[in-house]
């Protein structure tokens, strides 16, 4: 489809004058001269780009301006105008016109503007089908919505259709176990086994038949011949958990088979051969194991093919109070339980708490919480340790400062509590929410504008206020 420019122009002789400039560009230029006339030409074709005169016989160019930013029409807006001004700039950005050109001008400044004007229209839509596709909240099995789960998300994305080896590092708790799910839901072996090896929970000497299986005899104890699990994931995937802790002599032997795809049972002299993806996984920081001399070089660069590294908890903050909640009503409907809620002083207390044990402890908390209590709403007198000691020590200035919330901001009291400390000080995210909602009331809505003066992309402020509307939904 031809890409469409809207000229609204009433002077003949200048309208005459853009049209020569525009000769030679691939756009249709359709011109008009009032405003009435723009307003029926946009209800049958939305142009692309609009190049709009300020001054028109019928009515104020910036009453057109201002219902293409209230209809939200996808037309890219450049002002004409040979009355400039720093009033009329500033009114016109505020309805968001690309740009602002003051008569005279150029041929090579028009052109330029509205070439600038149509790319910035075009990567405009990108974006917004990029949001759609990626700016998630949920994803096989992970909630969560910060910046560094949708790395890990379009990782998986991008990774799960080979047969590439994935290495995912994390501490405990983080989720490496779901991330392998995945991985694997998410490939074309999806309906092949899915088998998991945790190599710190099987004893060294039993580790070789865990993976290879063995024959009947190879050693006391091996009454029949039995399947490894290279053998069950044949097709499928098969997931390594904890793999730094598997015997440095057993690593040599793993690495034959990730390179071969070939391997014999203990105490066999058969080769077999199988189609297995391999995905592993660790707490430990790979590199250093490497170094210490505990994990094989060579098999850690053979296995390190796509790493992905899973946050803790406490880098994804804005994440925690979502998790808590549906972790909650999971628990509350397994238990029969009657919770719907947090307190907001118990909302402030998980957002100020480090979480050590990352999600699978905040879990844990909330499943103590459901099976020893019942109530609607979850109050900090039900939080199990270490959590209570916090709450206990921090009480009075919690239901202070969320007293003060609610008296201010109504319902936004669970999530816009400070620290719990009492000292002055805020937790970074509610520094960085006031930061961000001050600069866009500073320039009165217009957030690419707020963006620049924060020095940030205006993405990442609608993300931001995405994730902080769904966590007062």
């Amino acid at each position: 489809m031809k890409t469409t420019v809207l000229l609204v122009e009433d002077s003949p002789s200048l309208a005459a004058t853009y049209q020569a400039y525009l000769r030679d560009e691939p756009w249709e230029l359709v011109h008009v001269t009032t405003g009435a006339e723009a307003l029926e030409v946009m209800k049958d074709t939305l142009p692309q780009a609009l190049l709009l005169d300020l001054q028109l016989p019928d009515m104020d160019g910036m009453d057109i301006l201002r219902h293409i930013h209230e209809q939200g029409m996808p037309t890219v807006v450049v002002v004409i105008t040979a009355h400039g001004s720093i009033d009329i700039a500033v009114d016109a950005m505020r309805y968001q016109a690309f740009d602002f050109l003051t008569k005279p001008f150029d041929a090579e400044r028009l052109r330029v503007t509205l070439r600038n004007a149509l790319e910035h229209e075009q990567l405009s839509r990108i974006v917004e089908v990029y949001k759609e596709n990626f700016d998630r909240d949920s994803f096989h099995g992970f909630i969560g919505s910060a910046l560094p789960m949708q790395t890990v998300y379009r990782i998986i994305e991008s990774a799960a259709p080979s047969k590439a080896t994935v290495f995912i590092t994390g501490e405990s708790g983080t989720g490496k176990d779901l991330c392998a799910d995945a991985i694997h839901k998410q490939s074309p072996r999806v309906d092949k086994p899915f088998v998991v090896v945790n190599c710190a929970a099987i004893p060294k000497d039993l580790m070789e038949s865990e993976i290879f299986g063995h024959v009947k005899g190879a050693f006391t104890g091996a009454a029949s011949e039995r399947q490894g699990a290279a053998s069950r994931a044949d097709g499928g995937t098969l997931f390594l958990d904890e793999i730094c802790e598997m015997d440095f002599d057993l690593q040599s032997k793993l690495l034959r088979f990730v390179q071969t795809s070939t391997f014999q049972k203990v105490g066999g002299s058969k080769t077999e051969t199988v189609d297995v993806r391999f995905v592993c996984a660790t707490n430990r920081d790979p590199a250093v194991e490497v170094e210490n001399q505990r994990f094989r070089e060579d098999l850690f660069y053979r296995l390190q093919v796509i790493p992905i590294h899973l946050p803790p908890l406490r880098e994804r903050e804005e994440d925690i109070v979502r998790i808590a909640k549906a972790v909650l009503k999971r628990c509350a409907d397994e238990e029969g339980k009657s919770f719907e809620r947090f307190a907001p002083e118990v909302e402030v207390l998980f957002r100020s708490y480090a979480w050590p044990g990352n999600v699978r402890q905040l879990e844990n908390v909330i499943r103590n919480i459901a099976v020893l209590n019942d109530a609607e709403e979850v109050t900090v007198e039900m939080l199990p340790p270490p959590l209570n000691a916090l709450s206990l020590q921090n009480l009075g200035a919690l239901r202070e400062r969320s007293h003060l919330d609610t008296a201010s901001h109504g319902s936004e009291a669970g999530t816009a509590a400070g620290a719990p400390a009492g000292l002055g000080i805020q937790p970074l995210w509610q520094t960085e929410k006031e930061t961000i909602e001050r600069a866009i009331e500073h320039c009165d809505g217009n957030i690419p504008k707020a963006a620049a003066l924060l020095e940030v992309s205006a993405s990442t402020i609608y993300r931001k206020r995405q994730a902080w509307e769904a966590q007062d939904a």
